[in-house]
C-alpha cells in the first residue's frame, strides 16, 4: 500500500507548505501549475494506452462502462452528494453561515475534497497497485496532489491537510479490494485494464486543461467491466 501512503504524505506536506506560504504564492504560479498537472495527467494516460492487449475488448468496456454511468446519472449524483456535504459543512461553521465567505470556503473545500479523494486517477491507480503492484500511478498522482495542495492551501489554510483522511481510507479500500481480484486474472487482462485506466487519465488530463469537459464519473464503469469482457475476448478470438 505504498501508493495510498505517499499520496497522502503528499498532499499533507502540500497543504502545510502551502499554508505556510499564505498569499504570497503568484498568481501566474497558481494559474500555470494546474495545465502542467492535466498535461502530465494525459501524458501518463497515452503511455498506460500502449500496453493494451486488446483494442475491441477495451473500447467496448468503455463504451459500455460510459453509457451505464450516463444511465445511472453518476456525475449528476456526485453533484448532488455535494450539494449535501455543502449544507451539512455549513452548519458547523460557527457564526459565518450564509456569508459569502462562508459560501466560497464550503464550495472550494468540497471540490478539492473530490479532487483528491474521487478523481479517475487516484481511483485507478490505487486498483491499479493492488492489482499489480505498480505505484508508479498513484506516486505520479502524489507529485501532482503535492503541488496542488499548496496552491489551495495557500488560500484556504491548514484544512486542506484533513482531506489527506478520507483520501487514503478510500484508496486503502479499492487497493485492498483490488488485491483480492489478482488471483482471478491475466497478464493480458491486466494490459486491457492498465488501457482503459489510460484513456480515463487521458481524459482527466484534457478536463484539467479545460480543452474538453469529459463526464470522468460516468466513465468509471469500465474499470469494473473491462476484465469480465477481456477475458471473455481472449477466450473466443485469443
Amino acid at each position: 500500500m505504498l501508493g495510498p501512503l505517499i499520496n497522502c504524505g503528499a498532499l499533507v506536506l502540500g497543504g502545510v507548505s502551502g499554508t505556510l506560504l499564505g498569499r504570497k504564492l503568484p498568481a501566474r504560479v497558481k494559474n500555470a501549475l494546474p495545465l502542467t498537472c492535466g498535461i502530465l495527467s494525459a501524458s501518463i494516460g497515452t503511455t498506460l494506452m500502449n500496453k493494451v492487449h486488446a483494442t475491441p475488448a477495451v473500447a467496448l468496456a468503455l463504451l459500455a462502462g460510459a453509457c451505464i454511468g450516463e444511465l445511472l446519472y453518476l456525475e449528476r449524483g456526485l453533484e448532488l452528494a455535494i450539494s449535501w456535504a455543502q449544507r451539512h459543512i455549513e452548519r458547523i461553521l460557527p457564526g459565518e453561515q450564509g456569508s459569502p465567505r462562508a459560501q466560497d470556503f464550503i464550495a472550494k473545500y468540497v471540490t478539492i475534497l473530490v479532487l483528491f479523494c474521487a478523481s479517475g486517477m487516484g481511483i485507478f491507480g490505487s486498483i491499479h497497485e493492488g492489482m499489480t503492484h505498480d505505484a508508479n500511478i498513484l506516486m505520479a498522482k502524489s507529485v501532482l496532489d503535492l503541488f496542488t495542495a499548496v496552491i489551495f492551501a495557500a488560500e484556504m489554510g491548514a484544512s486542506v491537510t484533513l482531506i489527506a483522511i478520507p483520501q487514503v481510507l478510500i484508496q486503502g479500500i479499492l487497493y485492498f479490494s483490488a488485491h483480492l481480484v489478482v488471483p482471478l486474472t491475466s497478464p493480458a487482462m491486466l494490459a486491457d485494464f492498465s488501457a482503459v485506466g489510460g484513456v480515463i487519465m487521458l481524459a482527466t488530463g484534457l478536463r484539467i486543461c479545460g480543452i474538453k469537459i469529459f463526464p470522468i464519473v460516468n466513465m468509471l464503469p469500465s474499470l469494473a467491466l473491462i476484465l469480465p469482457i477481456s477475458v471473455v475476448w481472449i477466450r473466443f478470438f485469443g
